[in-house]
């Protein structure tokens, strides 16, 4: 059939089951939208106040359902508006395609008005990025897009589609879509050895990545952990991939882990990494990382292999078949005393209260969450240390429930990602955890919340500081607080008024629980303005390229 770039724009979308894009109109996309218009039964399209909004909306959608987020943008200022949010989805590997709009072919390199080269860009941030100069090529090339954002390790893959491009019309052809290629196990022979080191090992340990999460091999990653009896300490990202209520599951590691996951972390005798990274939020002191420890890395992506903290072993391949390979043949082990060791490191720190504190206390207020929500339900997060709170205290049963930018540490992301969760998961409940200098950042999406009566549950840890900023300036530039106590006079339930949302605030520990029950019954976007103290820290914390031995635990 004859269609024009912009219809074949829709039925590339319809034929990759797409069925929410998220994004922002404007000149150079003019087409693509008015055959969004006609597709409207097919594609629901959610508008966002900025286009960085719709990024990580996009963001959001595909870290909750594991499918592959869209976002379209018009030229120039909109395209450029969804870098941040395309860095942020490729450092966590997060499927995304972006189609934007840009100036016709014939004013491509004359400077024209809204033209920018957004292809060359976000190549360091994509996994590919192409512009289309034919319509014959536009369908073949969206749909690379969609198979390459999903191949081997995701990531986000951008299309830049000239006006003239989505006008001009040519023969269109529906295919069935292509599945990536099985990303199978490169080494297989190294199976074999690595089940050997699980068997003599005493004191395994795994170390959980957000590739488990990307991999869907959270029930395959549960039946290993269980079956070679190893404690599992998880990344920021790899949170959910094992129930936290697991025995084997001891929680978050790195900088804000725990001390039992420091003390595991430096006298396991195997230490297997699953799907992550050894970012310098985890392996603090790269060299002595692990050092007393055989370690295995088991990776999709070959540049991460001895990237950052040398291995004894590896396996490369998709880590869902990594993990069966592994489990054939190998006898169940038992560690009784490793594992009681650690339930003694536990309770290490049981003789430390919480702060006496006039003020509601963050952990207090997350437990209120954690009581109230289901394991079903979902919790995004911004940026700074409401986020590390919820590492540490939040309750993620389920995979795919903790949506929050991880590498990139996107300040304003959390906004975006429970819009794009919620669209995709209208039966479940999305709790934003947030902190008031994250929150003013992209608070402009409080009107897509209410535009589309989304029913998200706005948690505003509001310190009127900028509380990590400001903790670093406490524990490493002696109190000087440049910048971090910025006076701000916002009024978060009136500003939440002005949107037309309903405003909540807790100014005492006894308004936690009631309050947060009645937006939740609200069912609908409410904000809730949380008054915890400027003075409490995220507590505990190992310094940047220390160790457990240098870990702090009060301030």
């Amino acid at each position: 059939m004859l269609l024009t770039g912009a219809e074949i724009i829709c039925e590339c979308l319809v034929e990759q089951g797409v069925d929410t894009v998220f994004g922002y109109p404007g000149g150079a996309a003019l087409n693509t939208y008015d055959a969004l218009y006609k597709y409207s039964d097919k594609i629901n399209h959610i508008l966002t106040a900025h286009e960085q909004g719709a990024s990580h909306a996009a963001d959001g959608y595909a870290r909750s359902t594991g499918k592959t987020g869209v976002v379209i943008t018009t030229s120039g200022p909109g395209a450029t508006n969804i870098v941040t949010g395309l860095a942020t989805a490729n450092i966590d590997s997060i499927p995304m395609v972006a189609i934007t709009g840009n100036v016709t072919t014939d004013q491509l390199g004359r400077d024209s008005f809204q033209e920018v080269d957004i292809v060359n860009i976000v190549k360091p941030v994509t996994k590919a990025s192409f512009l289309v100069e034919n319509v014959e090529d536009l369908a073949d090339t969206l749909r690379k897009a969609f198979v390459l954002a999903q191949d081997g390790r995701k990531g986000p893959v951008l299309v830049d589609v000239p006006k003239d491009v989505t006008a001009n019309k040519t023969e269109f052809n529906p295919i069935e879509p292509k599945k990536p290629d099985l990303f199978e196990i490169k080494n297989p022979e190294h199976v074999r050895i690595v089940q050997e080191m699980i068997k003599n090992a005493k004191r395994p340990m795994i170390y959980a990545g957000g590739g488990i999460l990307s991999g869907n091999a959270s029930l395959e990653f549960t039946a290993f952990a269980e079956l070679i009896d190893a404690p599992v300490c998880c990344s920021l990202m790899g949170l959910g991939c094992i129930p936290a209520s697991h025995p084997l599951c001891i929680g978050n590691i790195g900088m804000h882990g725990g001390y039992e996951t420091g003390k595991i972390t430096a006298e396991c005798d195997l230490m297997i990494s699953c799907g992550a990274r050894f970012s310098d939020r985890v392996a603090g002191d790269r060299q002595k990382f692990g050092e007393q420890a055989k370690i295995v890395q088991l990776e999709i992506d070959e540049k991460e292999i001895n990237k950052n903290v040398k291995v004894d072993e590896y396996i490369l391949g998709d880590i869902k078949e990594i993990l069966i390979a592994l489990t054939a043949g190998l006898e169940q082990q038992n560690h009784p005393e490793w594992i009681a060791k650690i339930e003694e490191w536990k309770h290490h720190f049981d003789g430390n209260k919480l702060p006496e504190s006039e003020y509601p206390l963050p952990q207090e207020i997350l437990q209120a969450v954690n009581e109230i929500k289901n394991d079903n339900d979902i919790i995004a997060t911004d940026v700074g240390q409401h986020q590390m709170w919820v590492a540490q205290y939040s309750k993620i049963e389920k995979d795919k429930t903790l949506l929050t930018s991880g590498g990139m540490g996107t300040m304003g992301y959390g906004m975006g990602a429970a819009i794009g969760a919620q669209c995709a998961h209208p039966e479940k409940r999305v709790f934003l955890i947030t902190g008031d200098g994250s929150f003013h950042m992209n608070l402009n999406e409080l009107v897509t919340m209410k535009s589309y009566n989304l029913p998200v549950v706005i948690v505003v840890m509001n310190n009127t500081v900028l509380g990590m900023v400001r903790q670093w300036q406490k524990l490493f530039y002696e109190n000087r607080f440049s910048q971090t106590d910025p006076h701000r006079a916002t009024d978060f339930v009136a500003l939440a008024g002005a949107f037309g949302i309903d405003g909540l605030r807790i100014t005492k520990k006894e308004d936690i629980n009631p309050v947060l029950q009645q937006a939740f019954d609200l069912k609908k976007p409410v904000v809730v303005d949380c008054r915890i103290s400027p003075d409490v820290n995220v507590l505990p914390m190992i310094p940047p390229g220390k160790t457990i031995n240098e870990i702090v635990t009060e301030m």
